[in-house]
């Protein structure tokens, strides 16, 4: 029997007799807190896996989740959509593990052709997130990061509030950090000139209202994510 199953099975089975719902409240609350410590750990171990694949991807998830969960809060999100937004950060990239070396590592800007193999990881991620259970709504943040509002992103063409809001989220904040991190065939961006250009993206690459949010955020914590998460504000990818 697997731990899933047998945690299930626990909540099937008399916890205590009728005369003590309080022991059997608790051990439904323990139960809950154990799978959401397991949910933590997968979580967790899959970020470690993209750090295996490539150091800096993994180090990308967690600044990206730092900065999400900060856009989150100042947009008013519900903490059951916080969650579902950081695990969609934290994950967004899990799919590049389906990405070969040669091209994930290329030391230049890819062929049309890898750059097609590469449009395919969101789709790789979200085959992975959506098998978490619970985590349905995380999956299709991660599936639509890459979606446009004027609906010329990827995979599904998704226009405006079409795309779930922490895609649009995600999406923001996914590309201001590729902006501003370091390549190896390029520098990373000042910060003014990764806000510029988010702005000049708003309302057709862009949530107008997410950029807005992230841009207050950004310019006034911007130094202290990159030391959150243990990383320089200058960052080679």
């Amino acid at each position: 029997m697997s731990l899933w199953t047998s945690s299930i099975a626990g909540l099937r089975t008399p916890l205590s007799s009728p005369n003590q719902p309080h022991l059997a409240s608790l051990r439904c609350k323990e139960l809950e807190d154990s799978l959401m410590t397991m949910h933590s750990s997968l979580i967790c171990a899959f970020n470690q896996l993209l750090d295996m694949k490539d150091l800096n991807t993994g180090f990308h998830s967690t600044r990206l989740a730092e900065w999400s969960v900060r856009v989150a809060k100042d947009l008013g999100m519900d903490d059951r959509v916080l969650k579902d937004v950081e695990v969609a950060a934290l994950l967004h990239d899990i799919g590049k593990m389906g990405v070969p070396d040669s091209i994930l590592r290329k030391p230049a800007t890819l062929t049309p052709e890898e750059y097609e193999v590469m449009k395919k990881h969101p789709e790789y991620s979200w085959a992975v997130v959506r098998l978490f259970p619970d985590f349905d709504r995380a999956s299709m943040f991660v599936l639509h990061h890459h979606e446009s509002v004027d609906g010329k992103g990827y995979p599904g063409n998704l226009k405006a509030t079409e795309i779930p809001i922490g895609a649009r989220l995600v999406a923001v904040i996914d590309s201001f950090d590729a902006m501003v991190s370091s390549r190896p065939y390029r520098k990373g961006l000042p910060l003014e000139e990764a806000l510029r250009r988010l702005i000049l993206g708003s309302g057709t690459q862009f949530d107008p209202v997410v950029v807005q949010s992230f841009i207050r955020i950004a310019q006034a914590e911007f130094p202290a994510v990159f030391e959150a998460t243990g990383t320089l504000t200058t960052v080679s990818l």
